[in-house]
């Protein structure tokens, strides 16, 4: 019997993923556990595995299809008939379904899986029919299309509407038929069950240019040099981390008052330090960077200044004071901008976070962070260093009450001692919640991470 699974809730709240690959094809036979695909959530890639022992009879969808909560993903063929069928994730018996209609999955609790079949798709209503009356049927030798399959209803001024199928096809393929001015309804689909294919749509277009009013930028001039010889436009989707981070930071952009401020701080001390530290036979295994000493001053800093590790809960009128810091990372990642944190970095020393900051540079770049290590944060660093920039107003991460962005480490003229000399220098950028804090917290804490930096051994006689 056909048996069809849907996407599951993946245990972090979200309401779609996107399907990145598929590790399974049509004819295929699973066992349970067996992994299905790769989704990529606003959080991280998670791999779907079966719920089922069985056969592949469908997969609904392609790579780069985003997919709802709740609607098909796979269809199962599985052994047995009606009366035989085993208890499988939509039934209550043995399955542990809970009572409101969720059930477990690997990697949380999902949508109960709907009855077998296709699922039923959308109609919708096309423009007025012209006032003459319609063909029966299409002239002779003209081809049937999905256009021309409806009914005809009168309305209520007396206006016949034509209701058509809404062809099926995927999000890729209708972008596709957009940027190349091709009518989806006017196509016949050559994949399986009528599904309108990339093929289809770029044969129609062979031949032809855009569509009137489809935007397309008009040809170049033969011979004019494009940006790296790449093609004149390039599209891109904006994909599940990209659209998280946009909401995010638009949010936090417009519901948090940010104010910046700014430090130069005169760090010698603290680059003579790491290259002590390095030679050190408790540190020679260990990455260290200015970002570690960073991690650990800011640690020290927020016990004294607990404003900036704070929580603003408007909902229920009330302000959460935690006496613990998740430090998040912010980090450039192959999947786009991502902060894992630092679970109780407060706790730790020198040596731990070096090791701890390492792990999590070495899963980021790998793209293998976890859902869990993306959330619960309470304070941001962000190295802008890495890249050559000395400053900037970073956006505060939500539900934080700061952000602390380190600029690069420069040998400049500066005042030491009475005199002018070359110095390695480092620029502090710290964005807060003004709702949080105060200007006299936010320049506190960033005078006593500076402090740190400056001369090192201060941390014995200020924590």
């Amino acid at each position: 019997m056909l048996k069809i699974f849907n996407l599951p809730d993946l245990g972090e709240g979200l309401t779609e993923s996107e399907l990145l690959t598929w590790k399974v094809a049509v004819g295929d036979a699973v066992k349970v556990n067996d992994v299905l695909a790769e989704v990529e959530t606003a959080k991280a890639v998670v791999e779907l595995s079966s719920p089922f022992d069985g056969t592949i009879a469908e997969l609904h969808g392609e790579s780069g299809t985003v997919v709802q909560v709740g609607a098909p993903i796979v269809s199962f063929d599985l052994p047995g008939s009606e009366s035989e069928e085993a208890p499988t994730a939509g039934d209550d018996a043995g399955s542990g379904t809970l009572p409101d209609g969720r059930v477990p999955t690997l990697v949380g609790y999902g949508a109960a899986a709907e009855g077998a079949g296709r699922p039923a798709r959308r109609t919708r209503v096309g423009r007025p029919a012209a006032p003459h009356p319609a063909p029966s049927s299409p002239p002779a030798g003209a081809p049937v299309t999905a256009a021309a399959v409806g009914t005809s209803t009168e309305g209520s001024a007396g206006t016949a509407t034509l209701t058509v199928e809404r062809p099926r096809s995927t999000p890729p393929v209708r972008r596709l038929a957009k940027d190349l001015g091709v009518d989806l309804s006017g196509l016949s689909g050559t994949g399986t069950g009528g599904v309108v294919t990339r093929e289809d749509v770029q044969r129609a277009a062979e031949g032809s240019g855009p569509a009137p009013g489809s935007g397309a930028a008009a040809a170049p001039e033969p011979g004019v040099r494009t940006l790296g010889g790449r093609p004149r436009t390039e599209e891109e989707p904006i994909r599940s981390v990209r659209k998280a981070t946009a909401a995010a930071m638009t949010a936090s952009a417009f519901s948090a008052p940010h104010v910046t401020e700014f430090l130069t701080v005169d760090v010698t001390e603290s680059m003579e330090l790491l290259e002590e530290l390095r030679r050190h036979r408790d540190f020679r295994e260990l990455k260290l960077t200015p970002l570690t000493l960073v991690a650990r001053a800011a640690c020290l800093a927020l016990e004294r200044t607990p404003e900036l590790n704070a929580r603003w809960d408007g909902d229920h009128g009330r302000i959460l004071r935690q006496n613990y810091v998740n430090l998040g990372i912010a980090a450039a990642t192959p999947r786009g901008l991502m902060v894992p944190n630092i679970t109780d970095a407060q706790a730790l020393d020198l040596a731990a976070l070096a090791e701890r900051l390492g792990e999590l540079t070495h899963v980021a770049r790998e793209g293998a962070l976890q859902p869990g290590q993306l959330t619960g944060g309470t304070f941001t660093l962000t190295n802008v260093g890495v890249f050559g920039v000395d400053a900037g107003t970073p956006i505060i991460n939500p539900g934080e009450a700061g952000i602390l962005a380190l600029g690069q480490v420069r040998r400049m003229p500066w005042e030491h001692h009475g005199e002018i000399a070359l110095r390695q220098v480092m620029t502090l950028s710290l964005s807060f919640d003004h709702r949080l804090v105060d200007g006299e917290q936010g320049s506190r804490f960033l005078a006593d991470v500076g402090a740190v930096l400056r001369r090192p051994g201060m941390a014995l006689a200020l924590f």
